[in-house]
């Protein structure tokens, strides 16, 4: 396989997805994986661009016959990725970028040892909980409640190979697009796509 497999995993609240669309919308040359999930669509969600909406028998189905690289339960609903389709595009030699949780990066990691794993962090629990006030669509309680599993998911945050703080955001999504250039710009990465140039340069060492 030649393409790289990044993983950005961050708590309710940090930016994650916002930073991600940002930089598929300024990099062509990777690729989001769409994961499956039970939770309702929100406002302006649509099936197949964000997630693939199933319903939970439909999903307990494909996870028995082994369709998911990686599944978690997150909030009450399910999620996962689906492994034929990274693998396919990975042997392609195209970047995949899986947008999910740190069970979910775990999962990955055992199957892909070479992932690249990113988590983005805010700038304090209080910037986090304020960002889940104006979203506007949480009571108090399940407010409190995202926060504390923040607080347990950023814990995780050590198993990571990078981390970015999400304060600005032009700063946050220029140290996005700096891993993924610099994960590229790898000797091992370099040798698999410039073939020819590396077998000329070491056929005498």
């Amino acid at each position: 396989m030649s393409g790289n497999l990044f993983i950005v995993a961050a708590p309710s609240g940090a930016g994650k997805t916002t930073l991600v669309k940002m930089l598929l919308e300024r990099d062509s040359g990777i690729q989001l994986s769409v994961s499956y999930t039970t939770r309702s669509p929100r406002a302006g969600e649509v099936n197949g661009r964000e997630y693939h909406f199933v319903d939970v028998p439909a999903f307990l189905a494909m996870r028995e016959r082994g369709e998911f690289l990686e599944s978690a339960e997150v909030h009450g609903n399910h999620y996962g990725t689906s492994r034929v389709w990274i693998e396919q595009q990975m042997a392609a030699g195209r970047d995949i970028l899986l947008e999910i949780d740190w069970q979910g990066a775990q999962q990955v990691r055992k199957l892909f040892p070479a992932c690249i794993g990113i988590f983005v962090l805010p700038p304090s629990v209080e910037e986090l909980e304020r960002r889940l006030k104006d979203r506007g669509q949480d009571s108090a309680d399940i407010i409190s409640r995202r926060v504390a599993a923040a607080l347990t998911e950023m814990r995780h945050v050590g198993e990571f190979e990078y981390v970015i703080i999400n304060n600005k955001l032009p700063e946050a999504i220029e140290d996005l697009q700096t891993v993924v250039r610099a994960v590229r710009l790898r000797c091992d990465a370099q040798r698999i796509r410039h073939r020819a140039l590396f077998s000329f340069i070491e056929q005498d060492t």
